[in-house]
């Protein structure tokens, strides 16, 4: 298998596909590896440790080839910088990468105009024989911890609390919005340093998480019978039932002294639970972190990469978390884009895209030249059962 790895140019983006480790097994494995110079270098991985793990380093024209397996970061077309990539890619070619195609539905079509086959990283299915691909798991779990760093670091009080001869400090308050794998490791994060930590989250299975990790789950009296779909993740819901749900976090926020969002809904915006009204009732000097901010955000004063003062509250709506610790999250990504290849590898070494394989089909989103996702085909408008009938 032909591998080769891209830097990326989306903005802010400092983490790399593969780590010179991983690229060091795929070489012993007998893969042949090509990396882009410089493609490390953000991540603390200069291009001298790929070389001595065996990989070939050269211009991007060059590494990407006339054929084989492309990895990077965030794919071509996701954000808002042109990436020339796409420019690059054949039908002999297989990019693997975060492609965000059920709400990028029409860059997922433009990519497939490629001939290029492309899986999509964010839709690793999850099931037991997958968790070790999946990238939204491991991406998440720093960004969590890194929200609670940039709480602690905004906020204009100590995290613990503190017995002193000056007297006594209380700990902060901090309030969990939302406890999947970046909430849950908010919790366990702030818990650790010390603050009293509160959590809230649709679904009913998460109350024992919250649990597990130290924080204290809030329940609302509100039916959630209804709020999880098949995959583990948190169903979109109705107006009346968002309205409820605001009224009764109100007074869990107002007594916050930071609040840390990461509810999201895949292919939805990012749901509203902390209105306006909820900021205005919250203390001068409290914080609200929203993980959501990508998306339109959970806050409604949430502006994506950007830090807003509303009376004394800072908002700041991050996207780059997992960036901020590049090295970390570099070989947690790296480690899930290897297994992804072990599994896509055929009895010969040769790269193996089945389209029957449970894991393989969730992720394909493009091949042969189209769109050939179903769910994306829904976000395009096109009725995959009736395709497939014509």
């Amino acid at each position: 298998m032909r591998v080769a790895v891209t830097s990326d140019v989306a903005p802010r983006e400092r983490r790399v596909a593969l780590v010179p480790d991983t690229c060091r097994a795929l070489v012993d494995a007998g893969h042949d590896v090509h990396v882009e110079r410089g493609a490390g270098v953000a991540a603390g991985y200069p291009d001298a440790a790929f070389a001595d793990a065996g990989a070939r380093l050269g211009d991007r024209a060059d590494v990407v080839g006339e054929h084989g397996v492309v990895v990077q970061v965030r794919g071509p077309g996701t954000h808002d910088v042109d990436d020339p990539l796409a420019a690059l890619l054949t039908a002999d070619h297989t990019l693997i990468t975060n492609l965000d195609p059920l709400w990028q539905a029409a860059n997922a079509e433009a990519l497939a105009r490629t001939g290029a086959a492309a899986l999509a990283l964010e839709l690793v299915p999850r099931i037991t024989r997958a968790q070790s691909m999946d990238v939204l798991s491991s991406q998440a779990t720093v960004a969590g911890y890194e929200a609670v760093l940039l709480a602690a670091s905004q906020a204009p009080r100590l995290f613990p609390m503190l017995m002193t001869a000056a007297g006594t400090v209380p700990p902060t308050r901090v309030f969990v919005l939302g406890a999947g794998v970046a909430g849950l490791q908010a919790i366990a994060t702030a818990k650790r340093l010390g603050a009293v930590v509160e959590a809230y989250d649709v679904r009913p299975a998460a109350v024992e998480q919250i649990q597990s990790v130290g924080g204290k789950a809030i329940e609302l009296d509100m039916s959630t019978a209804d709020s999880e779909d098949s995959g583990g993740y948190a169903k979109e819901q109705s107006e009346d039932q968002n309205a409820r749900q605001q009224r009764l976090l109100a007074p869990y926020i107002a007594e916050s002294d930071v609040v840390i969002t990461t509810a999201a809904i895949p292919g939805r915006p990012s749901p509203l639970l902390v209105t306006e009204d909820m900021v205005a009732g919250m203390r001068p000097g409290s914080v609200v972190i929203d993980l959501a901010a990508e998306r339109g955000g959970n806050c409604a004063l949430t502006v994506a990469d950007e830090e807003r003062d509303h009376d004394g509250v800072l908002i700041c709506g991050p996207t780059d978390l997992p960036s901020r610790s590049a090295r970390t999250s570099s070989q947690m990504l790296s480690t899930n884009i290897a297994t992804l290849l072990a599994h896509l590898t055929s009895e010969d070494g040769a790269l193996l895209v089945d389209a029957d394989d449970e894991i393989t089909a969730a992720m394909l989103v493009a091949e042969g030249g189209a769109v050939v996702h179903e769910r994306v085909l829904t976000e395009l408008g096109v009725d995959p059962v009736g395709e497939e009938e014509e």
